[in-house]
């Protein structure tokens, strides 16, 4: 458990694409005042909440979405060093902490100080063209480096730690974190990884005649890709919109000298606790089975 009794200075940041957070972090930020802390509730992607962060008058940051708000909130805090506490209003969440109707039991518990931190690592990928470094990014789940709308593969040269390891000739490849390694990566038929590890995980989208197994590189090592194409090819950073890449440009990631905190209040082992129920209530798992 912490050692901090609780935190001071909180900030609840609502996704703005879903129905009723904003209501929700409402109620949040005011049961926090009742307890006697600071609070303050805004949408995620407020100019104000973000330079409250940048400028360390926060202590927390409470998440109200699904997965895709923690990956965002995670790529803003982390380079401060602000934790977050997940509250799910998504469908999955598979990286939230709290489930909606539980919040009033359960916050308490975290402002009490009852809480540990987990530590995950972030890539940092960068885009070169030639020896211009034209994009950087902080990563928490996955980079993906693949064809655009044409439907035909592409050839990536790649290299770990400065060592050919092969040419993928696939619709992409995808480079992920642990926490990566149960979202795009899993889909293509990579391991699970637990989220502790600082390992790169490598996963081919539809390889073809070409390695079509996952690797996992050792911890500290870098990977560079290098992109051979006479047509359309993009990079997608977390599932965000895809940037386009010419021929010849080139993706390295390695780890980031930032890393993001999530507060947790289940004990450590929830990761595998919650894995199979995770895995098999999801719709679309149900709709096959």
């Amino acid at each position: 458990m912490s050692t901090n009794p609780h935190f001071q200075k909180i900030v609840i940041a609502a996704h703005p694409d879903i129905p009723l957070a904003f209501e929700e972090a409402e109620k949040i930020s005011a049961f926090i005042r009742s307890q006697g802390l600071q609070a303050c509730h805004d949408y995620l992607y407020d100019e104000n909440l973000r330079s409250q962060v940048a400028a360390g008058d926060v202590d927390l940051l409470v998440a109200l979405g699904g997965d895709g708000t923690m990956l965002r909130a995670g790529r803003l805090c982390a380079p401060y060093g602000v934790p977050i506490l997940g509250i799910n209003m998504g469908k999955f969440g598979f990286l939230m902490e709290i489930k909606l109707q539980d919040w009033q039991t359960i916050l308490p518990k975290a402002l009490a100080g009852n809480f540990w931190l987990e530590q995950r690592m972030l890539l940092c990928a960068e885009q070169w063209r030639g020896s211009e470094k034209l994009e950087q990014w902080q990563v928490l789940n996955e980079i993906v480096v693949s064809r655009g709308e044409i439907v035909r593969p592409v050839h990536l040269d790649t290299s770990v730690d400065d060592r050919f390891l092969a040419t993928y000739v696939a619709d992409g490849l995808i480079a992920a974190t642990s926490t990566g390694s149960t979202a795009y990566a899993l889909a293509a038929g990579g391991p699970i990884l637990p989220p502790e590890l600082r390992n790169i995980l490598l996963v081919p989208v539809a390889p073809h005649l070409s390695i079509d197994r996952a690797i996992i590189l050792a911890e500290g090592s870098s990977v560079s890709v290098t992109i051979h194409t006479d047509h359309q090819a993009v990079i997608s950073v977390d599932g965000q919109y895809p940037i386009k890449l010419q021929d010849g440009d080139r993706v390295d990631a390695r780890a980031s000298k930032y890393n993001v905190h999530f507060v947790r209040i289940q004990d450590p082992g929830y990761f595998y606790r919650n894995l199979t129920p995770h895995m098999y209530n999801n719709p679309a798992i149900k709709k096959l089975s």
